[in-house]
This record gives structure tokens, sequence and C-alpha cells, in this order.
């Protein structure tokens, strides 16, 4: 999407040069075209602002090997694997990429017997991504990076804020903490999660892909694994994230995109999405985290999703990502972590959005399809096949989960298992409806 500059002002974009010093004129990237979002406007952006918003993106914007541009509009930037943003990070002075392959968990015996099968159910078929489409890859050696602008950054609310969670996305606390889960920062969930004293080494789900409607271009749709480790209701919450998510101010459209999210303090001040800050090492030159995910599923027709797997590495204890079925994309280092430096004590599954109530009502930003749970395959949108990872390094299927959501009338869950989908879920919702205003 392009970007109109003085429009108001009636001069020539030509004459923007000589004007930069004094002041810009930006029309934020603010309308998302997918979902119509019309939230266009204005903002000054000073000389000084404008030079450390230029400071950061060369600092996240690494020299190009090769540059691929998608047929969606992101620029995506081959780095040499030794470039990339993750190694700037202050506790990866000395992190050696790792070039011995993480060993990948054993896969124990997914299902229980005796369960129905549910093959009868319809075909399912793999996502991949958009820049994909023309037949180009990052060469061997290198990593692609989703080039980042100066409308993305002004999208955010600062530039602190600018790649970062904020402090209200905090996953909440389970089970015993059950009376504080409804939710008041605006964030609501569909989850299934762990116990919070497991002894937990990774976790693997197969993710349905949908394109949700946003209703205002701040908030979010996602469906995505939190791995997580640390106290709730503290500042020490570790979590490494990954899944799908709609964001019209992250992204500046509304493509499902691939991202992953890290934090050690809760989402005070370390981690950010995808690579928009030094931590996460990509090894893959195949794989864009941050780039939109293509094709997806429609209602009632063909179903796209994508399996996500992330697992301690037993040997050199960093935090591996695996996409689809054999693909390695990169992994946490584990000098990033305190709690995690050990293992997770939680896995969490699940969607999530953010209610702003704009209008004054209920927010009608859709989770997963946008369909409710009850409206099942082919409408509703699923994770199936939840595995953890144990101390032994072993994949298995996971039989106890309990679920969450807290507002049924809005958004809502409905687990099950069975012998082809092991233990699996439904959920999602409209948000705003009669039921939910």
């Amino acid at each position: 999407m392009g970007i109109t500059v003085g429009r108001k002002l009636g001069f020539s974009a030509a004459l923007l040069p000589l004007l930069l010093p004094f002041f810009l004129l930006v029309l934020s990237e603010r309308s998302a075209v997918a979902s119509a979002l019309n939230y266009t406007k204005y903002r000054q952006v000073g000389s000084l602002r404008l030079a450390r918003i230029q400071r950061h993106l060369e600092s996240i914007n690494k020299p190009a090997v090769f540059t691929i541009e998608s047929p969606d509009g992101d620029t995506i930037d081959c780095v040499h694997k030794r470039k990339q943003p993750a190694l700037d990070h202050p506790l990866l002075k000395n992190h050696k990429i790792q070039r011995v392959p993480p060993e990948r968990p054993k896969v124990r015996k997914r299902v229980k017997e005796g369960e129905h099968n549910k093959s009868s159910e319809g075909p399912l078929k793999g996502a991949w991504q958009t820049w994909h489409q023309k037949g180009q890859r990052c060469p061997k050696g290198t990593v692609p990076i989703r080039r980042s602008t100066v409308h993305d950054v002004l999208r955010a609310n600062s530039l602190y804020d600018f790649g970062k969670k904020q402090r209200s996305g905090l996953p909440l606390a389970r089970r015993t903490d059950a009376p504080d889960v409804v939710s008041s920062n605006g964030h609501e969930h569909a989850i299934a999660y762990t116990g919070s004293s497991e002894e937990v080494y990774g976790a693997r789900a197969t993710i349905n892909v949908w394109d949700p409607s946003i209703e205002v271009v701040n908030e979010f749709s996602l469906s995505q694994i939190w791995v997580l480790s640390g106290s709730f209701d503290g500042s020490d919450l570790n979590s490494i994230e990954a899944g799908w998510q709609v964001s019209p101010e992250l992204y500046g459209d509304s493509r499902p995109r691939l991202f992953t999210y890290w934090t050690t303090d809760a989402y005070q001040a370390t981690g950010c999405y995808n690579l928009l800050c030094s931590g996460f090492v990509q090894t893959n030159s195949r794989i864009a985290i941050g780039a939109a995910i293509s094709p997806v599923s429609s209602t009632g027709g063909s179903q796209f999703d994508i399996s996500i797997l992330i697992w301690k590495d037993p040997k050199l204890g960093n935090w591996w990502m695996g996409f689809g079925d054999n693909t390695l994309v990169g992994y946490w280092p584990t000098e990033l972590f305190t709690h995690l430096a050990d293992r997770a004590t939680m896995v969490e599954w699940g969607g999530e959005v953010v209610n702003s109530r704009a209008n004054g009502e209920h927010t009608s930003t859709q989770m997963g399809s946008g369909h409710f749970a009850e409206d099942g395959f082919g409408k509703a949108s699923y994770f199936r096949n939840l595995e953890i990872v144990d101390s032994d390094n072993s994949l298995s299927s996971v039989h106890e989960i309990s679920t969450l959501a807290e507002n049924t009338n809005c958004y809502n869950i409905k687990s099950s298992s069975n012998n082809e989908w092991g233990t699996y879920f439904y959920y999602g919702g409209p948000g705003n409806n009669p039921q939910c205003p």
C-alpha cells in the first residue's frame, strides 16, 4: 500500500527532501485493505524523531545479500546469517551460532487405542508463505528478514513500543488463580493449558489458519503456542511464543502472518515480535518470520494448517522452533532466559484478541475463523495433535488439559480427542453479537 505524503499541504512529494529537516507529515498507514479498516490520519513527525526511527531501522534492517519483493508488498531481505539482528544482543556477545542440528524429540505413541478415526472430516493441507509464490528463495548461508519501514514504526504508540506486546498481553494465571481469569485488560482468550507445576521441555500443535476480520487498527487476533515459566503475578515471567496473527498495527495489513515472540520479564522491557529486536537466531533460508501465510482456510472449503514445534535442545539448551514436519527455523538462545534456561512449567495453546471497546461495545474482531467452537470442522478454527516434550526429550500426546474462555458468549472453546487428531479443540467466535454486547 502506498503512502501519500504532504497531500493536505498541496505540495509535491518531490519537495519532501528539502523539508525533512523541519517536519514530515505522514499519512499513517492505518488502513488494512483486506478488512477495509478506514483508520487514516496525519501525524506530524519531527526531524529528531525521524532520525531516531531511521537509526533504529538501520539496526534491524541489516544489509541484504539479495532482496525479494513479495506479491503482497513485503520486502524480504536475504541477510548473511552472521549479520542478523539476533547477535546484537548484549547477552549474545560471545554467542556462536549453533551449527550442529539440535537433538530432535523422540516421538512416542501419540493417541489412545480404540478411539474413532476423524478422516471423514475432510482434506488437510499445509500452508506456506506468500513471498514464495514467484519461486524465489534466499541463497544458502542467508536468512530471510521482512524489512521494516518508517510507517511500521509510526503505527506503534512509540518507538519504544514498536514490536513489543503491551503488558496487558500477559497470559492469565490458571488453576489455583482461577478467580482472577476474568480479564479487564482488554485481552480475551480461548485456550487449552497444562498444569502449572509440570516439567515441560517443549510443545507442538497443528494450527488451522484463517484471516479473521479486525475491527480497529490497534486490535489483533492471534492463534499460538505459549511455553512458559516463572510467576504470572510478578515481573519474572519467561515466555516463548509462536503461531499466526493478524495485526494491522504491526504489519499494515490484515493478512495472517507467521510470528514469534519472547520475553523474560513479563513483557516489561525484554523481547519482541519476530526479528524486530535482537534475540531470536534464525538458521533457515526458506521461512520468513513475520511474512504472510498463504493460502488460508475458507468456510466450507479447503482447510489449511501449520505445524509448530518448540523444544529445548537437551545438549546445548537452546529453545528451537520447527515449522511443518522437519523444517528448523531457528532458536532462542538459552542465555536470554532465567527460568526457561532450565525448563518450562506450563504450556498454553489457543487464541487471543484485543477488545478495545472502541465504540463502547465489545469488539467485533474475530478469533480464529469467527465461528464458535460448536460449528466444527470447515467452519470453526482448530488446534490438533497437542503434544508436549518431556525430560527424556520425548514428544507425546497431551491427555489432560484444562480449557478457559473469559466470555463464552463472545469466544469459546471445546476440546476432545480421537485416533487421528489426538487431543484437539475447536475455538473462536465473532466477538460482538446479541449475546456479546
